[in-house]
């Protein structure tokens, strides 16, 4: 689309941008600009019907030129998109001639002048954060599928709770997987224009990001509300409740992302789906996570609150506070997981986009990791089934008997 003496130009611009935006922000830009062509385009139109002295308007893939009368000079202010990047006052000039339109003077790089590389620092930032973010990704896939092959491999480990936590580290493996996806049908390159990318694999690779984004939170939802039923004793362990349970993690969003597909293709079936920049129909998707965050944090504080009463001596039979504090602990260690960082971002200024960016990247990459860790690896009903299967392991295989391997018997978990 641009000439050469501006490809240059707006290639810096679009890549300065980075820190604006979580998805590739240089496509704003290319955006306006398209936008600022179409109108440019119509005005061409109408005034086709008109004199055809002088020169005719003119788009110059920069700026809209206006019809003129030979030997006249229109002087242009600097294109709107240069002014994202700086306060620019320049202006840029046309003669129109006999032969019609001269050369614009000053050029644009010399009027409206913006920096042509990206500061080092920034280069850094977003260079450390992709690889943050991607080892935090591929740790937590790795421990994730360990944790799952646990849960499920021994028998007595299969209960309620465990049934929801294996859902739970499904839908952060998925997560794991679709964002390396993504990223790999949106950038194949640095040389893909991703931002009129538009074929079916890059839309279908959005579509499976956004479903396993919204199944997270939503499985998260679920933790919540059994963490919040074990206290208030009122979880029945029944098929009908884990199946009621499965269909709010896994189906409800299949619902949300129908539609949205839906608005998507008869609304605004542009480029790969990815922009959601002030596009009403991205709510469709991002509303009931919104809910589902809040309704986590309000749980989150009933929780505490409920916790505060179950722990006070006074109010609690001896027999059962070892229960309650045992309880608390798990619940304690899982809470600040539960997409509370996310109520810290979604509140943060703008002029904190670069900390937003970081805690919805970073830290939430490594999120699945450790959800893992204290679910698992840390759950003493795990540690005490792994120990007892390595001791009958070594039994059978050496015939040395431990004492530990004796109890055949491990205590119920909630």
């Amino acid at each position: 689309m641009f000439r050469p003496d501006t490809r240059g130009i707006f290639i810096s611009l679009c890549l300065t941008r980075v820190a604006l935006s979580l998805l590739h922000p240089e496509c704003e830009f290319y955006f306006q600009l398209e936008k600022e062509e179409r109108l440019c385009l119509r005005y061409i139109a109408e005034q086709e019907n008109r004199s055809t002295e002088g020169c005719r308007p003119l788009w110059d893939e920069v700026v809209c030129w206006p019809q003129a009368v030979t030997g006249e000079t229109v002087q242009r202010g600097c294109p709107a998109v240069f002014s994202l990047f700086k306060n620019n006052t320049g202006s840029v000039s046309r003669n129109c001639t006999s032969r019609g339109w001269s050369k614009p003077f000053p050029a644009y790089h010399v009027a409206c002048t913006v920096d042509d590389d990206i500061p080092e620092t920034e280069q850094s930032y977003f260079a450390t954060v992709k690889l943050i973010y991607t080892i935090g990704y591929s740790i937590s896939l790795g421990v994730l599928a360990v944790a799952v092959f646990i849960l499920l491999m021994f028998r007595r480990l299969r209960c309620a709770r465990n049934f929801i936590h294996i859902q739970l580290f499904l839908s952060f493996i998925l997560k794991s997987v679709a964002v390396f996806i993504k990223d790999a049908n949106l950038f194949p390159s640095y040389d893909t224009n991703h931002c009129t990318l538009s074929t079916f694999a890059c839309k279908a690779s959005v579509v499976f990001c956004h479903y396993c984004m919204m199944t997270n939170f939503f499985w998260l939802l679920v933790e919540a509300l059994y963490l919040n039923s074990l206290l208030l004793s009122s979880f029945y362990h029944s098929r009908r409740c884990l199946w009621g349970l499965s269909l709010l993690g896994w189906g409800v969003p299949v619902v949300f992302i129908l539609l949205w597909i839906g608005s998507r293709v008869y609304f605004e079936d542009t480029e790969c789906w990815d922009n959601t920049k002030d596009s009403p129909y991205w709510w469709i998707i991002q509303g009931p996570i919104v809910v589902s965050i809040a309704v986590n944090f309000m749980l989150f504080v009933n929780i505490i609150r409920i916790l505060i009463q179950k722990l006070n001596p006074r109010l609690i039979q001896f027999n059962n506070s070892s229960q309650y504090r045992r309880l608390a602990k798990s619940t304690l260690l899982l809470i600040p997981l539960f997409g509370t960082h996310y109520m810290f971002s979604s509140f943060l200024p703008d002029y904190l986009n670069n900390l937003r960016f970081y805690v919805e990247l970073c830290l939430g990459s490594f999120q699945g990791l450790l959800v893992a860790v204290l679910y698992c690896f840390l759950n003493q009903e795990v540690q005490k089934e792994v120990r007892m299967q390595w001791l009958r392991w070594q039994e059978r295989s050496y015939g040395v008997v431990s004492p530990a391997a004796k109890g055949s018997q491990m205590d119920t978990p909630f």
